[in-house]
């Protein structure tokens, strides 16, 4: 009883039947505080305002076997002021401490007289609070180069990157790999034909070889298109010389 002060409101539950006892303690506490009596079975209906209480005692003087409910520790824990406690004795006491903690009240204790206190937060059961968090500080990040969408940028037109002078056709002999030093010498590995010009040579063409390679075997295996098509067969490498007849037609 040590835990109400003078001027707390209290509201004592009590179950089963009156007895000289409780009308004893109810009478002590009203000499200090204002004390609400109700039964436990009417809370609900008696439609108590939320916070309305400093103190809440349940069930002090064990005399009903009524167990408390999480949804009845709900209902108290709505009833009772911030900070303030609820004193309470439960028929079991196995797990009743962690009824209390789930029904929302914190510091729950458990007197050596068997009776439990658990106290209510500082806040109103569904209150919110804005979190300040301590932003981080930023580490050092290298500058990247980026385009901000929120910018219009001038675009630069293609056709000013180009003068009068790139439109030219260029001269051939300038595209030259070979030669780009000043003096005229061809590459080691010369493919445009100036090594073949510088020695007075022609460019020698790649002699064409039959794609099939196998002309010489008789028409059995001659292509359709092949212009040895009716001749005979012949040696491979042998050299044979179309006759004007065959390149003309029968009519």
């Amino acid at each position: 009883m040590d835990l109400i002060k003078n001027g707390n409101k209290v509201l004592f539950v009590w179950g089963g039947n009156v007895t000289d006892q409780l009308e004893k303690i109810v009478n002590e506490l009203k000499t200090k505080c204002e004390v609400i009596v109700e039964n436990i079975d009417r809370v609900k209906m008696a439609s108590y305002a939320n916070s309305t209480f400093d103190i809440i005692l349940s069930n002090y003087l064990g005399t009903y076997d009524s167990e408390h409910t999480t949804e009845v520790l709900g209902h108290f824990v709505k009833l009772i002021k911030p900070n303030g406690k609820l004193i309470v004795r439960n028929s079991k006491t196995d797990g009743f401490k962690s009824d209390l903690v789930l029904a929302g009240y914190v510091n729950v204790e458990q007197q050596s007289d068997g009776c439990f206190v658990a106290q209510k937060p500082n806040y109103e059961v569904g209150s919110v609070a804005k979190l300040s968090l301590t932003p981080k500080s930023k580490e050092t990040v290298a500058k990247v180069w980026k385009l901000d969408d929120t910018e219009e940028d001038d675009l630069i037109n293609p056709d000013d990157l180009l003068d009068e002078a790139d439109k030219e056709m260029p001269d051939p002999s300038s595209l030259r790999v070979c030669g780009t030093t000043g003096k005229r010498k061809a590459c080691k590995d010369c493919s445009c034909g100036l090594a073949e010009e510088l020695g007075g040579e022609a460019p020698k063409n790649e002699i064409q070889k039959s794609s099939c390679g196998s002309c010489y075997l008789g028409d059995a295996f001659r292509c359709a298109t092949c212009p040895y098509l009716g001749m005979p067969a012949f040696k491979p490498g042998e050299k044979i010389q179309i006759t004007d007849n065959l390149m003309k037609a029968d009519l």
